[in-house]
């Protein structure tokens, strides 16, 4: 075997993951071949390092605090978007409280009465999220205090 048929192989023999032909094949080659040896031995010193590693075992203290970040970041996401949502709705109400008169008439074209209605909806959402982005600007805002 050449060296570049053997390098993909060197871990999978390290762990023992190889059929034993291909096995006694990468021992044959190993035998006379330098520079596989050196990298297979470097191999066998990593695995051997890896295999001391240890996790740590964190404090349920720890465990707790991470929960509740969690929690709290999906309980604040959910939270906004039924609040986005909310607005979005009462806006639109409002939006077709204003042009109910606008879509009552029977001289404007419908084209005109979607168009319009389809243009205050996208004001609305855009309005929402303007809104929505501008108070998580102000809590993270780096030059908040600066004077202009």
């Amino acid at each position: 075997m050449k060296c570049e048929e053997v390098k993909p192989y060197l871990m999978s023999h390290l762990d023992g993951e190889i059929e034993p032909e291909k096995r006694s094949e990468i021992e044959k080659h190993l035998e006379e071949c330098e520079d596989c040896t050196k990298e297979y031995q470097a191999f066998v010193k990593l695995k051997q390092e890896t295999d001391k590693m240890k996790l740590a075992d964190l404090s349920d203290e720890l465990w707790n605090g991470y929960w509740k970040g969690v929690y709290r970041r999906i309980e604040r996401g959910v939270g906004w978007i039924f609040l986005s949502i909310g607005a979005i709705i009462l806006l639109s109400f409002g939006a077709y409280q204003f042009f109910k008169e606008l879509l009552a008439d029977p001289n404007i074209s419908l084209i005109v009465k979607i168009g319009v209605s389809i243009g205050a909806l996208g004001a609305i959402i855009l309005l929402v999220s303007i809104v929505r982005e501008r108070l998580f600007l102000c809590k993270t805002e780096r030059y908040g205090e600066v004077e202009r």
